[in-house]
């Protein structure tokens, strides 16, 4: 029986572990300690967890801030709050990030989950009411063709250091449980969009430069194909793993939501001209075709039945529903765009694409 009392989020100020933990304390009956281990690096934003810290601060919320590749750290922390469940978020996360810089990737996403491996092996011991559960994506199975699907046992093929480096974090944690027996879970996920995304992502950064009238940037000829999460029902998979998934097993979780990025673009434009009083054609001419970046993968498509069969989740949110919801978000928080917009996330967008 696991213990599911105490547990640490890595990653919480970022925008899927925010989410997942607003998710605990909100929609589940969870009744334990959070802690949220972050460094707050540009993606990683305390805003994000306001409304959390005033009703839950210093009773059933901690923060943290450490390092994932810190072991020293991390040890104390896992020591301090008697942590028995280890949720891992904490990546590097953003493709066109990792062409530019893949050294920081391969530090956090490969050094950091194995520091963070070591850590509990070292603190949990022999346990077995423990569970580390590692969060991936589905980017590391590589590229589909025009049909077929990701399935749990379809062989890695990374194609960006970004997914290169997910997948060698995915492969330490199953060695872990292979070779120490430590308890492990994983899951791979779709696309995921809602609150709280960093604005480099491209439903924000659709919805932002749509309201601003800037220019929007579509890879290639824009026929690249994504599976979109509505990220309520990702941290709901990942819930449900927690409390049943199997030791050592892998869990795809996917929207079953296939868009082409030119089809989704599209469909923003023809929402936000609604929202905002705009033709929506005019919006449409925003749409600017840039060259492609290296190494993009064509379309990523999963099957998640193992996790509908095995735990009984399901997708309960409707992209339509979702995007609506999104839109609203992001046009009711100015306030919060504004502040992660500043600073280093500036200053790397201005230097890497410039006014585009």
């Amino acid at each position: 029986m696991r213990a599911l009392n105490h547990i640490m989020v890595t990653g919480g100020a970022g925008f899927i572990g925010a989410n997942f933990i607003r998710y605990l304390f909100k929609k589940t009956d969870f009744a334990g300690k959070v802690v949220n281990l972050d460094k707050l690096t540009y993606a990683g934003n305390p805003e994000n967890m306001t409304d959390i810290v005033e009703e839950w601060g210093g009773k059933r919320y901690f923060f943290e801030k450490a390092d994932i590749c810190d072991f020293e750290a991390v040890a104390a922390i896992l020591k301090k709050h008697e942590i028995d469940t280890l949720v891992h978020f904490a990546a590097e996360s953003h493709v066109d990030r990792s062409i530019y810089g893949p050294g920081e990737f391969v530090r956090t996403n490969i050094q950091g989950t194995f520091t963070l491996l070591e850590a509990v092996r070292a603190f949990w011991k022999d346990r077995n009411d423990v569970l580390f559960h590692n969060v991936s994506t589905d980017e590391v199975y590589g590229s589909l063709g025009d049909e077929g699907f990701f399935f749990e046992d379809t062989p890695y093929d990374p194609r960006s250091p970004y997914s290169a480096s997910k997948a060698s974090s995915d492969h330490l944690v199953m060695a872990y449980w292979h070779t120490y027996g430590l308890p492990v879970t994983l899951s791979n996920c779709s696309n995921n969009y809602g609150p709280y995304q960093f604005p480099e992502k491209l439903i924000p950064l659709m919805i932002l430069n749509i309201k601003e009238e800037k220019p929007l940037p579509v890879y290639g000829d824009g026929r690249n194909i994504r599976d979109w999460l509505f990220v309520d029902d990702h941290n709901g998979a990942v819930w449900a793993i927690l409390k049943g998934g199997h030791l050592g097993e892998t869990y795809n979780v996917g929207g079953e939501n296939e868009w082409e990025n030119i089809l989704l673009v599209n469909t923003l434009c023809e929402k936000m001209a609604g929202v905002l009083g705009k033709d929506p054609e005019a919006c449409k001419r925003l749409i600017t075709y840039v060259k492609d970046r290296p190494g993009h993968d064509r379309r990523y498509a999963i099957n998640c039945d193992k996790i509908k069969r095995e735990l009984g989740w399901r997708q309960t949110v409707n992209f339509d529903q979702g995007l609506d919801a999104t839109i609203a978000w992001y046009l009711a928080n100015t306030a919060w765009i504004e502040h992660v917009r500043s600073g280093a996330y500036r200053q790397w967008m201005d230097k890497n694409y410039g006014a585009r």
